[in-house]
């Protein structure tokens, strides 16, 4: 049975992962997508594969899409008071990828 990856992937990983499923002959979908927690830009990658290609795209996404720190600087509430807010750095983990793989009846290339 064919496969369909989906990724969900940083907008910085975007353009090398891209480049790099190219290079290893794949093809793949790019839509723009927003994270919920951090509220910044995502792609989602749509690469349908047959079922054994699919650990080999699994391992290119891994490889390039490490995860990384960054500071970022948020706004929380001083005293309770809803209207007061002083921004704080915090540091947190960007990066990575949340892959799904799901199999697929039909797929074409045309």
């Amino acid at each position: 049975m064919n496969k369909l990856v989906i990724a969900v992937i940083q907008d910085k990983d975007s353009v090398k992962l891209m480049e790099t499923l190219v290079d290893k002959g794949y093809r793949a979908t790019r839509l723009a997508s927003t994270g919920g927690f951090l509220k910044a830009g995502n792609t989602t990658m749509l690469i349908g594969v047959n079922r054994e290609q699919a650990e080999e795209v699994v391992s290119i996404i891994r490889a390039v899409c490490q995860s990384r720190e960054k500071i970022v600087t948020t706004m929380s509430p001083i005293g309770g008071a809803v209207e007061s807010y002083v921004p704080y750095p915090v540091e947190v983990i960007v990066g990575g990828a949340t892959i799904f793989v799901l199999d697929v009846e039909r797929f074409e290339q045309v």
